[in-house]
């Protein structure tokens, strides 16, 4: 479900890039449903909580939600942790990324969808860090986000199936 190479289709600011982050991970997974349904799931971060256990007490700060949407600021626990998040990109049923903010934490987070002729999409999700957090957790924070990034993709996978959100 992994691997090391980066997304073409992820468009990374200079700063993030894979190449010079402290912190890499990207996962991937094939899901049997239309882009448009794991979009619906994907860009409703209030609804994250109730479906990805590393997401909670998600709030947005400029723009009221539900939906994300380009410049969408929000804020959120992940990793034990309070970060804000600015949407960076936002391509309809396509590509999302933000920016994520924390004490210790610079972050940037890709989404890719890309319809397969079979009627699947293929998700891939990457993400860099490069805050002094990164640096000292290194190995250790890159395989909890790739396990945790895993969770999200299965559980993402989970809702698809079920159907769009209410």
């Amino acid at each position: 479900m992994s691997s090391s190479n980066p997304s073409p289709a992820v468009f990374w600011p200079k700063k993030y890039r894979p190449e010079t982050a402290h912190i890499y991970a990207r996962n991937e997974i094939t899901i049997p449903a239309k882009p448009e349904t794991i979009w619906a799931w994907l860009i409703r971060a209030d609804l994250w909580p109730t479906w990805y256990p590393d997401a909670d007490k998600v709030k947005f700060t400029m723009w009221p939600g539900p939906n994300l949407r380009i410049g969408s600021k929000f804020r959120w626990n992940t990793f034990g942790l309070r970060l804000t998040s600015t949407v960076h990109e936002f391509e309809v049923a396509s590509r999302l990324s933000w920016v994520g903010r924390g004490s210790g934490i610079n972050a940037f987070h890709g989404w890719v969808l890309t319809p397969l002729p079979d009627g699947t999409t293929n998700v891939v999700t990457e993400e860099t860090q490069i805050d002094w957090m990164a640096l000292v957790a290194g190995k250790e924070m890159q395989k909890a986000l790739f396990d945790k990034h895993e969770i999200w993709l299965k559980e993402l996978s989970r809702k698809a199936q079920s159907g769009l959100p209410e």
